[in-house]
């Protein structure tokens, strides 16, 4: 014996760029408070280093500055990312981050300029 079972035709799927654009304008606001605490937990530890602060209270690899203040600025990178992205904008990291960027004369960059001989 078969059972067929009719089921109603739901939404067709969407194929559009920004679909998640509200998503990623949540992450990104919520990223903010969250640097910013990585780049306070990066200055009282030097501050501890310097003797102007209390002794950290963490210890083991995230007792270094260094790491804080890193982690912060990659935070801060990615939630202004997500927010230009939450906006309306493209999604880009920055340009700082492109190792090659193509010159407007169509040149290689990656090339030295060709000599020109005067006479």
């Amino acid at each position: 014996m078969m059972v067929r079972i009719k089921l109603q035709q739901g939404r067709p799927i969407q194929r559009k760029a920004g679909k998640n654009r509200q998503v990623a304008s949540a992450i990104g606001a919520l990223l903010i408070p969250v640097a910013l605490m990585a780049y306070v937990l990066g200055i009282w530890r030097l501050a501890s280093d310097l003797g102007m602060a209390g002794e950290f209270a963490i210890t083991g690899l995230f007792s270094h500055w260094q790491i804080w203040i890193a982690v912060a600025v990659a935070l801060h990178i990615g939630s202004a990312s997500l927010n230009r992205y939450g906006r309306g904008g493209t999604l880009k990291g920055p340009r700082l981050l492109h190792f090659r960027q193509a010159s407007g004369s169509g040149e290689n960059p990656a090339m030295p300029p060709k000599k020109i001989r005067l006479r």
